[in-house]
């Protein structure tokens, strides 16, 4: 290790992203990545704005952009905050609402940036099992802690919590921040921003890199009640003013606002994901109900390491996680109708020779 290393850096364990190949072609669906281009007003609106104003720093409130998503769910612009992706948007939360107090919870099975901002931030956490058909239990999240973090639907199992759920660790941890995250919500779970009005303990957190497939404008946002917001953009504000660009304001907003194309590819996915669950417990998977662009599954037969490898060798990325629970499962992101047809016959090829 670098002896000009703080002790923080060498303890670290960073976040791993799925892989980003650049030696071959492949099929990608191991990094829920939305198959479906951008809508076309927002692509127009990026073209438009690479302008001479670019020279120019961006608004530092994205105040078109927080109107926009505010009025849609019904709150006023104080109740958005935006970053630079959702993953900067937890990072402030995790520093902003949880740096010295007791331990955070978090299921043991879910997004694993959860622990690195723990270890970055020098925060306690407790890991809250998942039962047995890895879904949240609401009664498992009370006591004394420093904060609470749901990803809904959860990540990587797919599997969403009922709003009812939700709102019963609202109710029984009235003086804790719950933080939902709710990075693929719009693939069939509820959201909970109609709840952030009743609930003053309550900040969710979307992204435009999924259902709007902007991964790569890096775009994300938080709800919440003025007061919680007010924290994050002092948190923001003594890190980096301006995190959104010129460019990513533009055409996030234009995304936002082209709803017909937002429902068209969301629920082009939904379908062929409820298709491609169905066929594979067809051929032996165990598929665990997914309320999000991608299916959690596992062979009765065929180990997960052998699957992940023998795809690849066909062309086929998926994501495999060697971690205590789920070291036999597969995430699979959901592709296009002709992904998923190419994944489903190199599949049936897969598991048939080990039969």
């Amino acid at each position: 290790m670098s002896r000009f290393w703080s002790p923080i850096v060498e303890n670290l364990a960073p976040y791993t992203p799925g892989e980003q190949p650049k030696d071959r072609v492949f099929i990608k669906l191991n990094t829920n990545e939305n198959p479906y281009g951008p809508s076309p007003m927002a692509l127009e609106a990026i073209r438009n704005g690479a302008e001479d104003d670019l020279r120019l720093y961006p608004d530092p409130s994205a105040t078109d952009l927080r109107s926009a998503i505010a009025s849609s769910f019904g709150v006023t612009a104080d109740h958005i905050f935006v970053g630079n992706g959702s993953d900067e948007v937890l990072a402030h939360a995790f520093h902003g609402f949880f740096s010295g107090k007791a331990q955070v919870l978090f299921a043991d099975v879910t997004y694993s940036f959860y622990k690195t901002f723990c270890e970055l931030y020098a925060l306690q956490k407790q890991l809250v099992p998942l039962n047995e058909a890895f879904e949240l239990e609401p009664s498992d999240y009370r006591g004394t802690c420093g904060g609470i973090v749901i990803a809904n639907p959860n990540a990587p199992t797919g599997v969403a919590i009922p709003l009812s759920g939700l709102e019963h660790i609202l109710q029984q941890n009235p003086d804790t921040l719950v933080l939902v995250d709710e990075a693929y919500v719009d693939f069939g779970a509820t959201s909970a921003v109609r709840l952030v009005p009743k609930y003053e303990n309550l900040l969710v957190v979307q992204t435009f890199s999924k259902s709007r497939s902007l991964a790569g404008l890096r775009v994300g946002f938080a709800v919440g009640q003025p007061q919680l917001i007010q924290a994050l953009r002092r948190i923001k504000d003594s890190f980096n003013s301006y995190p959104l660009g010129r460019l990513s304001l533009k055409g996030a907003l234009a995304a936002w606002q082209d709803r017909d194309w937002f429902d068209e590819t969301r629920l082009r996915v939904m379908a062929d994901r409820d298709r491609l669950a169905e066929r594979l417990k067809t051929l032996g998977f165990r598929v665990l109900p997914s309320s999000a662009n991608f299916l959690f599954v596992s062979h009765e037969r065929v180990s997960a390491a052998k699957l992940l490898a023998d795809l690849r060798s066909e062309g086929i990325l998926v994501r495999h996680f060697d971690q205590p629970r789920i070291e036999n499962f597969l995430r699979i992101s959901v592709g296009t109708c002709n992904d998923c047809d190419r994944l489903l016959a190199v599949t049936v090829d897969l598991v048939g020779q080990a039969g």
